[in-house]
Order: structure tokens, then C-alpha cells, then sequence
């Protein structure tokens, strides 16, 4: 035999307001900013009913709590619009990253070193990979060579986050823009 399903109660976002405010008094700040002191929680919703606007707790954890007569759908609208602000404004690193081989030719060094050059530019970390294959492993010190002078010619614009080092058949170096 099934359960019954239990109704899912719907979550509300943002600071608690009107009726779900638990607290018997709280810090009444009106809608002009003026502080009215300690009252009754019950009073003071009454009185933001009768203004047509909603008890909004401001700051739930002071004692007693603060609450301010305000417009709610108004304060969640501009709430949302400074959240949507930050995340704009907010930069997303990447990591980035560039492969090579010990054996690598000059214009291909020259073409993956100016993706290196527009990653870091772009403000994105970069991750040189040295890939070894066959019996190219016998010659590390090959790609280790590579590495460092990528690192020379990269000092300018960017810091060594991790130093090369051996990850089983390939070799590693993460850049930072400075």
C-alpha cells in the first residue's frame, strides 16, 4: 500500500514579513526612516496594514528584532536588481589551457605561446600542458627546458601559480595574470 504524499509547503524567499514574523515586539523603524522604539509586533502590522504596506524584519537576529514599514514586492524587486548588478560586474576566471609536445616546431611554439599571450590578457589563468609519448619520456628534461622558457617569456605579463611539475606522462605549469 502507498503513503500518501505530504503537501509540500512552498519555501518563501527574502526576510521574513506580516504574519511570519514570530518575535511578540519588535524595534519599529516607519516608513519615513523614523524610529518609533520597542512595540507590539501585532500593533505595529496593524499600523502598516492601515498604510498599506508590509512589516519587514530588517535585522531578525538584534533583540528585539528590527522591523521597518516598507513596500515588500518593491524591496524584493530592487533586492533582485543588485544581485543581478554584482553578478555582471563579477569577473569568471577560467583556466585555460595549452598543450604542447618536447619536440614542438617553432611557428607551432610561436602560435600556442600567442594563445598563451591572449589568454593572460584576457585575465584567464593559463595551464601548460607537456604531453610525452613513446619514448619521449626518456627525455624530460627536454620538456622541462620547454617549460622554463615559456615561463621567461611570460614573466612580464604573468606569475608562476604552480611550478612545472611531473604528473605521469605529462608535465604541468599553471600562469596567473599579474
Amino acid at each position: 500500500m502507498r503513503r500518501p504524499m505530504r503537501p509540500v509547503t512552498p519555501q518563501k524567499d527574502g526576510p521574513p514579513a506580516n504574519e511570519d514574523i514570530t518575535s511578540a515586539d519588535v524595534q519599529l523603524i516607519d516608513a519615513e526612516g523614523e524610529n518609533r522604539g520597542v512595540v507590539n509586533t501585532r500593533e505595529a502590522l496593524a499600523e502598516a496594514q492601515d498604510q498599506g504596506l508590509d512589516l519587514v524584519l530588517i535585522s531578525p537576529n538584534a533583540v528585539p528584532p528590527v522591523a521597518k514599514m516598507l513596500d515588500l514586492g518593491r524591496f524584493k524587486y530592487a533586492a533582485q536588481k543588485k544581485a543581478a548588478d554584482a553578478r555582471k560586474k563579477q569577473k569568471v576566471i577560467e583556466v585555460k589551457e595549452v598543450q604542447m609536445r618536447p619536440n614542438i616546431d617553432t611557428h607551432d611554439y610561436e602560435t600556442k605561446m600567442k594563445a598563451v599571450q591572449r589568454f593572460l590578457d584576457d585575465g584567464d589563468r593559463v595551464k601548460v600542458t607537456m604531453r610525452f609519448r613513446g619514448r619521449e619520456m626518456a627525455h624530460q628534461d627536454l620538456g622541462m627546458q620547454l617549460l622554463l622558457k615559456v615561463r621567461a617569456q611570460t614573466e612580464d605579463v604573468a606569475k608562476v601559480e604552480s611550478q612545472p611539475r611531473s604528473e605521469g606522462r605529462q608535465m604541468v605549469m599553471v600562469l596567473a595574470p599579474k
